[in-house]
């Protein structure tokens, strides 16, 4: 009998691998984290092997955790970073290069060129996103321009480009399988969101050869089976969605205007906006929520490059705090910033700004200013940031949004989510379960196979933990204030 669904989550700094049971609760997970290398300034690159390394490691560990026969799991789900990207040798399926990751800045060179070449209402208009070295086109343009003799290896079909998870499924297919779904293909920079289509003019100006792309499949359905010699049995993969994507379904945000906002390495905010994919008047994305049945249901997205990963800076660049959860208690000591302000901008500053120059800063320091107060203005930068672009989706959607649907590692800070409560001035709600990226491409991948017969059925899982009502005061408009006057100072 089938009585699980196994869910891999391939993050930015780790493999994880999470098993969850008909009722949608967790069962077990396991975890292993890869090296992050920076090659350069603005340079962040993953080593491919070891991201298939350490996910197979994961999944092995989670079935032994569990105590379970592979026999037992239904269908796989994938949910991956979306952006970062791998380009392979078909014949031997060797990467060519490191893993470009979605936070490297090293092609913003060729960004400014585009934009000076007046390309970016095309790409706009074709794909939803605006031109920035975020997305996977430029990347793979730059792997095709610096590795010797690889773009005649790509244009005679021997070379192969995927976002993780078209690698892992590459990977557990043993080389079977060269697919992507339609979120990750809408990250990528040459994918028409609108007919669903690799698209040959965006092509022609990245100089990217059609054949090194995979087939672009829907995010729940099924697309191949796991190699019965990786775990002694013939899984069904049956979801695929980037990671925010799939941390929307998880949240059940399935009606236009449900919106979600994780916080984990970076911050993502999306909006579901169903059939109609709205163009943004206040440079958010457009992009892909998911494509099931052929049906594409469209979002609209605000990223922040640096969330959780500030926190990690403060850890392990400056040493304020020995582990991330401590910066709540830290926070904790002082009522309020002491006037500091944490402009988080450690890899430029994405929307609405969308500077790939724009450094951090630490601004308001006085003798007074204190450890405590360092990292309450962190905490406030985060959800200040996040701020930022909900009021810009808010302008395009046309509607307030009653209460924020909140997941990600950093979610279960209290404290934090008080704050974006009151700079928000609206409800924020975390549910039971905060991994809902995993849960997502769980959910994807069950509702694929029948182990899930709807999503109304998926509904009826979703469990509210906790809600923050919102309490603002003086000092928040001042936070906010000073925000504003703070954030433009760095990128003027």
């Amino acid at each position: 009998m089938k009585k699980y669904v196994l869910s891999l989550d391939a993050g930015t700094t780790s493999s994880r691998a999470i098993l969850f049971d008909k009722s949608g609760n967790q069962v077990a997970v396991a975890q292993e984290e890869f090296t992050q290398f920076f090659p350069k300034k603005g340079w962040v690159e993953h080593d491919p092997i070891e991201i298939w390394k350490t996910q197979l490691n994961a999944i092995k560990s989670v079935v032994k955790k569990a105590f379970i026969n592979p026999q037992e799991i239904d269908s796989i789900g994938i949910t991956n970073q979306r952006e970062t990207t791998i380009v392979w040798n078909k014949n031997t399926g060797k990467p060519v290069y490191n893993a470009i990751v979605w936070q490297d800045r090293r092609t913003a060179k060729t960004c400014e060129y585009l934009l000076d070449e007046g390309k970016e209402g095309i790409f706009s208009s074709k794909t939803g996103l605006l031109i920035d070295a975020y997305f996977s086109g430029t990347k793979i343009k730059w792997i095709l321009d610096n590795i010797p003799g690889l773009k005649d290896l790509a244009i005679n079909g021997e070379v192969a480009f995927g976002t993780v998870d078209s690698w892992l499924i590459w990977n557990l297919t043993k080389g079977v399988k060269h697919v992507t779904d339609a979120t990750n293909a809408s990250r990528t920079l040459i994918y028409n969101i609108h007919n669903g289509e690799w698209d040959d003019e965006l092509l022609t100006v990245l100089d990217i050869p059609k054949s090194l792309l995979p087939e672009v499949v829907n995010s729940s359905e099924i697309v191949g089976t796991v190699n019965e010699s990786i775990l002694g049995s013939e899984i069904p993969i049956s979801g695929i969605a980037g990671d925010q994507q799939a941390a929307l379904f998880g949240q059940m945000c399935l009606k236009p205007g449900d919106v979600k906002n994780t916080y984990g390495t970076g911050c993502f905010c999306i909006m579901n906006t169903g059939s109609n994919a709205v163009r943004s008047q206040n440079r958010m994305l457009t992009t892909i929520a998911w494509q099931i049945k052929g049906k594409v249901t469209y979002a609209i997205e605000g990223s922040i490059f640096t969330a959780g990963a500030l926190i990690q800076w403060m850890r392990d660049q400056i040493n304020i705090i020995d582990s991330a959860p401590e910066i709540e208690d830290l926070a904790n000591i002082v009522d309020d910033n002491g006037g500091v302000t944490i402009v988080p901008a450690l890899s430029g500053l994405g929307a609405p700004y969308w500077d790939p120059h724009a450094t951090g800063a630490i601004m308001g320091i006085t003798r007074g200013t204190s450890k405590a107060h360092i990292a309450r203005a962190g905490l406030e930068s985060i959800a200040l940031r996040s701020r930022d672009i909900i009021i810009e989706m808010q302008k395009d959607a046309g509607v307030e949004f009653s209460n924020l649907k909140v997941d990600g590692g950093a979610s279960n800070n209290n404290l934090l989510m008080q704050i974006q409560a009151d700079l928000l001035n609206s409800k924020v709600i975390r549910p039971k379960i905060t991994e809902t990226t995993a849960l997502g491409a769980a959910f994807l991948a069950g509702l694929a196979t029948g182990f899930w017969k709807s999503t109304k059925d998926l509904e009826k899982l979703w469990k509210e933990d906790q809600s923050f009502e919102p309490n603002p005061d003086d000092k928040t408009e001042s936070i906010i204030n000073l925000w504003k006057d703070r954030v433009y100072r760095i990128i003027s």
